[in-house]
């Protein structure tokens, strides 16, 4: 009995050694490989291969990346941000385009902007019914149109999923109803991957706990 509690021992620990560095390297893969791929929508003659004339591994993704800087550096002064505008009235008098370009750009701009309001403060609400208490995250300011329906002050609430927090349930309730909770979105957010597991201001799992747990 002794011998299977050490090999159970030894198993978590590898595990909270090897899972961490595979995900991480598979997000990181993932991210590569489309922005690497995205050379493919280049003109062949003018894809890093070809201007360079032979194949240096990673160059795609360099490439992109210098494309991606020299453009925000180019948009951010008075001239590029003209055209960006100009292209931006553009784009949303075409239908179709407008309402999936539009989309996406607003949702990088709250998300990545300083004064975006993505994900602002974590809340504590009753949910999925009552004595049941769920950690969320306060987004974007509801709706006119939904606040004009109601009579309280309302808050628009995004649940994550445990433990992919990229999905889950967005909800407006009364702001009165949500308590503000004091965590960092960072700290909430690995409260929620972990199981609930890693508390908020606990840095990291220690392989000795696991072994004291077991």
């Amino acid at each position: 009995m002794k011998i299977t509690k050490v090999i159970r021992r030894y198993l978590i620990a590898g595990l909270l050694v090897w899972v961490p560095i595979g995900v991480t390297i598979l997000v990181i893969k993932f991210l590569i490989d489309i922005i690497g791929n995205s050379v493919s929508l280049m003109p062949h003659a003018y894809r890093p291969d070809n201007l360079i004339g032979f194949h240096i591994p990673g160059i795609n993704f360099i490439f992109v990346i210098i494309i991606i800087f020299f453009t925000g550096m180019v948009t951010t002064n008075y001239l590029g941000n003209y055209f960006l505008n100009l292209w931006d009235k553009v784009i949303h008098r075409i239908p179709l385009v407008r309402t999936i370009y539009g989309g996406v750009k607003q949702v990088l701009v709250t998300i990545f902007k300083p004064s975006g309001q993505a994900f602002r403060k974590v809340l504590l609400v009753e949910y999925p019914r009552r004595g049941m208490w769920s950690v969320g995250f306060q987004t974007g300011p509801v709706a006119k149109e939904v606040q004009s329906k109601t009579e309280k002050e309302m808050v628009t609430v995004f649940i994550p999923t445990t433990p992919n927090p990229t999905s889950g349930f967005l909800m407006m309730l009364p702001k009165e109803e949500a308590q503000e909770l004091d965590m960092s979105v960072d700290e909430a957010l690995k409260f929620v991957i972990s199981l609930g597991v890693v508390q908020p201001g606990k840095k990291k799992i220690k392989t000795n706990e696991v072994s004291e747990s077991s």
